[in-house]
């Protein structure tokens, strides 16, 4: 059987994953009886939430005498650390872009990066159904980006159809006939995509998705280079420098078929599998036969932009709401991420409570939270900083990314301005159809953490914002932080309606009545910039002249919600995110208010020094 091998790369809700699903039912990988999830390849309960794809998944469909292995990309620049890994499996790309938004930076990301492995692209237009398709600027914003970022003549003569993941159909034509359904993309790829390469020598393959399965242990899957593979065979694993890490047996093989795997006995070169065995081979190492000395060339992955601490949760009321709490579970549930996810690294501190975590984004790092707290998990995390490097000459440098944020244009002067505030630097302003703009600025990753939720509320939720790696450049200097101090809690128990009411002119509350609170914990937002400590749990003192019930109806303005994401951009140094199976709660680092002022005093020392 021949086979073709080729990665789908797509912007966020551009519709890549909808399109799978289309390739998997006609192509008949799905049985007629077989009830299928709406957006089959998005397996992981925050990815459906979300509507992102923070996985590389890979499946396969069979047409006409080939197997073609289709293999979905992250289209997230945080998780941009499989996108190299994945792009090095296969031969070709279908870029797929929406017919009214363009090409997006995303989709810029990945594109550029398929064009750097020198893959040549398949281009689908998709959504042409859409009332404000633009289909004819699409395909030559499509052919600037391409030439902009490199691209050979060969890679710029690429082939074009048009359709609706949605409904199932593409064509050569705008129009088109529909009658066909996918056939012209199957026979498109057949005809355009090369054979994989196969090199002659005994068994090698890079390993380039890791994940972990409770019955075969670590499941590595990667592309065959060269020679076939067996069941049971004796295999050995070397790191990127040929230092050899062991030498085991391949407990299974597993072949891509639909959107299962299937166990196979032999696997041939050229093929995309998966084999479990092996205890410590990880990503970017080559699986290889005992004969073979010299490890593959394995793509180099960028360096993480933001850390953030993970503490253990030593709140009055840790343990209450989750299970797992102790740092040893804490340590080998980040370990065990770490991987299979190859953009993250982890560092013990070395009193053994704490762990630095540093990742792409705070997306990256949201997720691994969130996914962390639906397990049962508490912890509590520090505000996300920015991994600083130091220059051939000693200066100090940070990352910047490249921000391009289309808004309507009643709102672009207020993003200019906010923009700016953040040390940004305008790079671009053009108009991107039905009165909106796009912008574009190059601004230090520390400006932007936590920019998205006041973007949002400063453009009524009509802004897209989309961000990627740009380079280290110099420091920028010091950044506006928050302006308002914090309403702490100087007691334990349960807040009172009556205690918050007599506070609200201090400035807005973060928690609502009857929630449990502890000293130390922050329950509101002060009007002024210095911290204020509170009691809320100062109930109404009755007496004999008034009725007890009369004044028990108090009207309370509805507290701020926070969400992890904001929660994280906004909380200061000195205070941290306590997160539980059912709570957010913001907390000052040290609750006892003799030794924050203790804190306050050295660190005042250390910076007057």
């Amino acid at each position: 059987m021949k086979i073709r091998n080729i990665a789908i790369i797509a912007h966020v809700d551009h519709g890549k994953t909808t399109l799978v699903d289309q390739l998997l039912r006609q192509s008949g990988s799905f049985r007629d009886n077989q009830r299928v999830a709406e957006r089959a390849m998005d397996s992981n309960d925050l990815e459906k939430e979300r509507g992102i794809t923070i996985l590389a998944k890979a499946t396969s469909v069979d047409w006409k005498d080939t197997r073609i292995n289709i293999v979905d990309t992250p289209g997230h620049a945080d998780f941009g650390g499989e996108v190299e890994r994945i792009l090095s499996m296969v031969d070709s790309a279908i870029v797929l872009v929406d017919a009214a938004e363009g090409p997006m930076p995303q989709t810029k990301f990945v594109v550029g990066k398929a064009l750097k492995v020198g893959l040549k692209p398949i281009v689908v237009i998709n959504k042409i159904d859409r009332p404000d398709a633009r289909h004819v600027e699409v395909v030559n914003e499509v052919f600037d980006l391409f030439a902009a970022l490199d691209a050979t003549d060969e890679q710029l003569d690429f082939p074009i159809l048009y359709g609706s993941g949605r409904d199932g159909w593409v064509s050569e034509n705008p129009e088109g006939p529909k009658d066909q359904q996918l056939a012209p993309l199957f026979d498109l790829v057949i005809k355009h995509v090369p054979e994989p390469t196969v090199h002659p020598g005994p068994f090698r393959m890079i390993g380039t998705i890791l994940e972990a399965n409770p019955f075969l242990g670590r499941i590595i899957t990667g592309r065959i280079e060269s020679g076939t593979l067996k069941s049971n065979q004796a295999v050995k694993v070397l790191h990127h420098d040929g230092t050899q890490i062991e030498t085991g047996r391949i407990s299974k093989i597993l072949a891509f078929r639909g959107l299962e795997r299937q166990p196979i006995d032999e696997a041939q070169a050229g093929d995309i599998v998966a084999i479990a065995g092996l205890s410590k081979g990880t990503v970017a190492d080559t699986f290889c036969d005992l004969a073979v000395t010299e490890a593959l060339h394995a793509q180099p992955i960028d360096p993480p932009t933001v850390t953030m601490s993970f503490l253990v949760n030593d709140s009055p009321l840790a343990g209450t709401e989750g299970d797992k709490v102790t740092s040893r579970v804490i340590r080998d549930r980040l370990l065990r991420e770490a991987e299979g996810n190859v953009a993250l690294k982890i560092e013990e501190s070395p009193d053994k409570d704490s762990f630095f975590v540093s990742g792409r984004g705070e997306l990256q790092l949201a997720v691994l939270i969130e996914t962390m707290r639906r397990e049962g998990f508490e912890i509590a995390v520090s505000r996300p900083r920015v991994v600083m490097q130091n220059g051939e000459n000693g200066e100090l440098l940070e990352p910047v990314e490249e921000v391009v944020i289309d808004v309507d244009e009643e709102h672009a002067g207020v993003v200019v301005q906010k923009m700016s505030e953040r040390k940004a630097e305008m790079v671009e302003l053009r108009p991107s159809g039905g009165n909106r703009q796009r912008i574009v600025f190059h601004a230090p990753t520390r400006g932007l953490i936590g920019y998205q939720s006041e973007l949002l509320t400063d453009t009524r939720g009509t802004a897209v914002m989309n961000r990627l790696f740009h380079a280290y450049q110099p420091y920028k200097g010091e950044l506006p932080g928050r302006t308002n101090g914090v309403l702490i809690s100087n007691e334990q128990g349960e807040a009172v309606a009556y205690a918050m009411w007599n506070l609200e002119d201090r400035g807005p509350m973060v928690i609502d009545p009857g929630v449990k609170v502890y000293q130390g914990m922050i329950i509101g937002i002060h009007s002024r910039d210095n911290d204020l400590e509170v009691n809320v749990l100062k109930g109404k003192k009755l007496t004999n002249i008034r009725a007890a019930g009369k004044d028990e109806a108090v009207k309370l303005t509805p507290p701020i919600r926070m969400t992890l994401e904001r929660a994280l951009a906004w909380i200061q140094d000195d205070e941290l995110v306590e997160v539980t199976p059912k709570t957010i709660r913001l907390r000052k680092l040290y609750l006892d208010p003799n030794e924050r002022k203790r804190f306050e005093k050295s660190a005042k020392v250390v910076g007057a020094a």
